[in-house]
């Protein structure tokens, strides 16, 4: 029976749900914000549990804190310790995740829909996110494991540069931070379940739901995993970053290639030019080989086997980013044919056939982004927390359809400014 759960779960996965998404939203008894979906086309119910806990509400300090707080979570809770949690994860079938970006920490369930296995899934979560215990030895076992793993990446030329990139776009501003040996070496056991207590909490979180389930199931459940969360009032946002100041980081590293990035902090969620600055984006790194970059770089010089562009927007302004690997020998000749292209893009934007092709591209690929219930799960989740607009799933290939060549070259000249850019190059003799 377990297998049996598991490989439908499975199959499930790959289920495609029908066009259209409705969404529906409250606030539950508790306080937290919900946003459901029903589907009855297969008997599955995935849900996540997003809280404002990510990375940026991380101690000075500390840094690290959000994640190693979220990621004891399957460690201990009331009486079970993480054997007995793992037990009853497979007798259900159910399974659970969950994650820690700059913004947001969370989990995540999937669980047959049948009342047994659901609530036997469900009153797991509820223990793992209201009780956690955080066992003193498993602690101090995470702990020597994480610093361990920092200790690697810290030769790693890739993760140098993801790092020193961080904090040249937002050098005093918490989405800089990373986690060091140094900082989670600080961390405690009671600075762990401080964190859950202050920021994991009801009026934090945001319940998306999606699947077989009733209006009525849909909010007993969200007020079931969200009415024994810690009790906290902590308002605690993210202020807006600075201007970083326009420089370049070089890094001396003994790899064959360099790793290049380059970028400046430019859009939050909700942003007025968003959708512009994505169909921009396709034409000048986002598009594969079809874009710009990938044209200029590989193709016709030869410098990387692949160069990318893309905006991450955040809560607040999130970064623009160009990034690319290259041969220590060629390395400044790739970056002045990057800064070659974009300032050529700035000034011109997109052709017609570009901007054809880029919204045609675009569009068609956002239908894979709604072709099963886990996937619809993952944008409801980002609408709910960003507090996105209830059509913003059917919005979004018209309000990118409706894009010029014109609002694009608007966009990137007030967004994307090349003399404040940062430069991160690690690799060869820097």
């Amino acid at each position: 029976m377990k297998r049996f759960l598991i490989l439908l779960l499975a199959f499930a996965a790959a289920g495609f749900a029908h066009a259209g998404v409705n969404i529906q939203t409250w606030t539950a008894p508790s306080g937290a914000r919900v946003y459901f979906v029903e589907s009855h086309d297969l008997p599955i119910v995935d849900l996540s549990i997003d809280f404002a806990a990510g990375s940026a509400y991380d101690p000075a300090d500390k840094a690290g804190l959000a994640g190693f707080t979220r990621g004891l979570f399957d460690a201990g809770a009331g009486s079970l310790d993480e054997d007995a949690i793992a037990e009853k994860q497979v007798d259900t079938g159910a399974q659970l995740g969950g994650h820690t970006d700059l913004d947001r920490s969370g989990v995540s369930l999937r669980t047959l829909s049948s009342a047994k296995e659901r609530d036997a899934s469900l009153d797991l979560l509820r223990l793992l996110l209201a009780q956690p215990t955080f066992p003193q030895a498993v602690f101090e076992r995470e702990k020597g494991r994480t610093i361990a793993a920092i200790k690697e990446s810290e030769t790693q030329p890739a993760s140098i540069a993801a790092k020193k990139f961080s904090k040249g776009l937002y050098p005093s501003h918490p989405y800089g931070m990373t986690a060091t040996v140094e900082s989670v070496g600080r961390i405690t056991r009671e600075d762990v379940a401080s964190f859950h207590r202050s920021f994991f909490t009801a009026s934090r979180a945001v319940v998306s739901i999606v699947g077989d389930l009733s209006r009525a199931d849909a909010e007993r459940i969200a007020q079931q995993l969200t009415e024994a969360l810690p009790k906290s009032d902590n308002a605690a946002k993210i202020a807006a970053p600075e201007a970083p100041k326009a420089e370049v980081i070089r890094v001396s590293h003994p790899s064959q290639q360099s790793h290049i990035q380059i970028g400046l902090p430019v859009l939050k969620r909700g942003d007025a030019d968003f959708y512009p600055l994505v169909v921009g984006n396709y034409v000048l790194g986002g598009g594969g080989f079809v874009s710009r970059l990938m044209k200029e770089v590989r193709e016709k010089r030869g410098y990387a086997y692949s160069v990318y562009s893309y905006f991450q927007p955040q809560q607040v302004e999130g970064p623009f980013q160009i990034g690319l690997q290259t041969k220590n020998e060629q390395a400044d000749d790739a970056l002045k044919v990057v800064r070659e292209t974009l300032e050529t893009f700035l000034k011109q934007g997109p052709t017609e056939d570009e901007l054809k092709g880029a919204k045609q591209n675009i569009t068609d690929g956002f239908v894979l982004r709604l072709d099963s219930n886990r996937k619809i799960l993952d944008q409801v989740a980002v609408i709910g927390f960003y507090r996105l607009p209830l059509d913003y799933l059917d919005q979004y290939p018209k309000q990118i359809e409706k894009v010029t060549a014109q609002q694009v070259r608007d966009a990137f000249a007030r967004r994307v400014r090349p003399d404040g850019m940062v430069t991160v190059v690690v690799g060869g003799g820097a």
